[in-house]
């Protein structure tokens, strides 16, 4: 496990910035996202790829202070692109997790930890093949929480959705169990695309919530407030949960009894959750 396990598995907001915009990293590093995503593939077209890597590993090699934790989104491992990345990789300071978009199976992510033999993995679950390989996906050293990608999976599947996206719950669903099973950290949702839209934001994410996920993808600075009160529980939960933890302190971890409601083991972890929500 390493050094910066933990702050990837308590972050509640992935902010995305375009690898070759330098311009931005400052402004998205000042957003109050708990994590700060380089990403080298989408956002950055094919000509540019070269330049995002360099401009990337300056800000990872100069000193910095106490900031968000940082990730890099590289290519597919299978695609050039990807190779390239991996090539690059090599060459990196310790630190960074890697984000592995079509994460489809074992081998893609074994690839990067060839590279990075400690290095945190983020796999993207956005295709077929990633869904029906999400128990390999998520049983693979370096492993630390899944990413949902359902823009690409839909396009992949041929489906379409409503707002309320009923039709991706098995996804969302599996990725919760996977995560259990596992015990990964709470699994990261995929981005809103609407990014003046904070209600649609909001709903999304408490959406997500109740399925288990943690955490969201954002593609802009102003998502990041949104998101971070809406994980946030109500105040009445999290004084529930303050009085939960207080009665199982002073009963020395035995089963206690509350408001008249028995206060055993899954009770106490219900409450640790919210308390984490809340950050």
């Amino acid at each position: 496990m390493s050094p910066g396990w933990s702050r990837l598995a308590q972050a509640r907001s992935f902010l995305f910035v375009p690898g070759d915009r330098p311009d931005r990293f400052d402004k998205a590093v000042a957003a109050g996202a708990d994590a700060l995503v380089f990403d080298l593939e989408d956002s950055v077209p094919a000509a540019r790829k070269g330049d995002a890597r360099a401009a990337v590993g300056r800000h990872l090699a100069a000193p910095g202070g106490p900031g968000p934790a940082l990730v890099v989104r590289i290519n597919s491992p299978t695609s050039p692109q990807g190779a390239a990345d991996l090539g690059w990789l090599a060459g990196l300071p310790a630190g960074p997790a890697i984000m592995v978009p079509k994460a489809d199976g074992r081998p893609a992510l074994e690839a990067v930890r060839a590279r990075r033999p400690h290095a945190d993995l983020l796999p993207l679950v956005e295709s077929v093949a990633g869904y029906l390989s999400m128990a390999e996906i998520a049983a693979t050293p370096g492993v630390v929480r899944l990413v949902l990608g359902h823009l690409d999976f839909m396009l992949d599947a041929g489906i379409s959705c409503s707002d309320e996206q009923q039709e991706l719950l098995p996804l969302r669903f599996a990725m919760a169990v996977q995560t259990r099973r596992h015990g990964l950290a709470a699994p990261v949702d995929g981005v809103t695309a609407a990014v003046d839209d904070p209600a649609r934001l909001q709903a999304d994410m408490q959406r997500a919530a109740r399925m288990g996920f943690g955490a969201k993808l954002c593609i802009h600075p102003r998502q990041v407030p949104v998101l971070h009160a809406a994980l946030r529980p109500p105040d009445e939960e999290l004084a529930w949960a303050q009085r939960v933890m207080a009665a199982n302190q002073a009963a020395g971890g035995s089963a206690c009894q509350l408001d008249g409601q028995m206060i055993d083991a899954p009770v106490v972890l219900r409450a640790q959750r919210l308390l984490q929500r809340a950050g």
